[in-house]
């Protein structure tokens, strides 16, 4: 059984009991097809085996959210998008209490991505139905099928996490996955600097003219995302930036030819997206070359590198996709090639993997740098 609570005096009943809980069961339905930002429908929550879904459209749910952030601890399953969801909603961040179950079966070896449907038959052989992912959670009024969906999706999650919990706790890996799922809902909070909003869209392929015109043009479609809240690929895909700047269009004729670009975009931002290609900073204010990623070692060394991190699989049970993700083996890389500060390493290489991982990793690739460096030339 659940409540659908759409009343705001149903509401202070609900806060009043959530005193009284330390531990919150979590998800939320929204839709985010046309927007920059989610619009919420329904936040589900199990609190002491008491289940409610808020009507976000009828709710104000100011105290609710800062009853999340005080809380002992918020489990999730597949957190990402409810978290980047709560941190618009709150205007608070970031939410450093989550226990996140999909985060805890990639440690227990079920891969990065376990659905929540797959993750319940997995571990508590239980069966439910995914048939309303789709739906419109804004519509009203909602059908019983859409509030049993929205039931289900925190009726058993506080079984699975202490099932997961146990398992975890048993092989040593608890506070392992507690600080992994920090790190995560701070990586949510963290907001790329304008300036620097380029770097994830070009590549060492680029000229620095080229990457000068992909920040220019990065900066203006953030802003003016912002401004109309509509995604991103309404204004410009990466791709199409990577096209604009690799065949810098000098007309609205040749800028109507570049791939996936928008007739509206055309005839509305037209002239500012030329003006963006075509009227650049001094030379010397252009961004440096990126980079080129590293695809091995050195066949002296590579091996050694394969054997270490082998080494921590087997001695913590930890599977190699959870232990070190490629994006962190290259910010390693770059660490030791440019002599960077440690504390510049992502987060996930300062807590825990780093005396097991990290600083042996450094050291070992310490003396590949002659290599490294080679490989990693940059060319201005």
């Amino acid at each position: 059984m659940f409540q659908f609570i759409q009343q705001q005096n149903e509401l202070a009943v609900l806060l009043t009991q959530m005193e009284h809980c330390s531990t919150y069961a979590l998800d939320t339905e929204f839709i985010k097809v046309d927007t920059l930002y989610p619009k919420l429908g329904v936040c589900q929550i199990n609190c002491n085996g008491q289940i409610a879904l808020l009507d976000d459209t009828s709710l104000n749910l100011e105290h609710f959210w800062h009853k999340l952030f005080a809380a002992q601890q918020n489990i999730f399953h597949a957190c990402g998008e409810d978290i980047d969801l709560i941190y618009h909603y709150a205007d608070q961040k970031p939410l450093k209490n989550v226990f996140d179950t999909q985060v805890a079966m990639s440690f227990l070896g079920h891969g990065l991505q376990v659905s929540y449907q797959n993750a319940l038959k997995s571990c508590l052989n239980i069966d439910i139905e995914k048939d309303q992912t789709r739906s419109n959670w804004l519509a009203r009024p909602l059908s019983q099928d859409q509030l049993s969906y929205a039931a289900n999706d925190v009726l058993y999650l506080v079984k699975l996490a202490d099932t997961l919990k146990t398992d975890l706790k048993a092989k040593g890996l608890y506070q392992y996955v507690l600080e992994d799922c920090q790190n995560l809902t701070k990586e949510i909070a963290m907001e790329t600097p304008l300036a620097e909003l380029y770097a994830d869209i070009g590549n060492y392929r680029h000229n620095r003219r080229e990457l000068m015109q992909l920040q220019q043009l990065s900066i203006w479609r953030e802003q003016i995302t912002k401004a109309l809240n509509q995604p991103r690929s309404f204004i410009l895909k990466n791709s199409t930036m990577i096209d604009l700047v690799e065949k810098n269009p000098r007309n609205n004729f040749q800028l109507a030819q570049i791939k996936d670009m928008r007739p509206n975009v055309v005839r509305e931002h037209g002239k500012t997206i030329l003006d963006l290609l075509k009227f650049l900073p001094p030379e010397d204010e252009w961004p440096l070359r990126m980079a080129r990623p590293v695809k091995s070692n050195s066949k002296e060394v590579a091996p050694k590198v394969d054997a270490l991190i082998e080494n921590i699989v087997i001695q913590t049970g930890i599977p190699k996709e959870v232990l070190l993700r490629k994006k962190w083996l290259h910010a390693i890389y770059e660490h030791v090639v440019f002599h960077f500060d440690e504390q510049d390493l992502p987060n996930y290489l300062l807590g825990w993997r780093y005396e097991i991982l990290t600083k042996p990793l450094i050291e070992l690739l310490r003396q590949d740098i002659e290599y490294l460096a080679t490989q990693m030339k940059i060319s201005n």
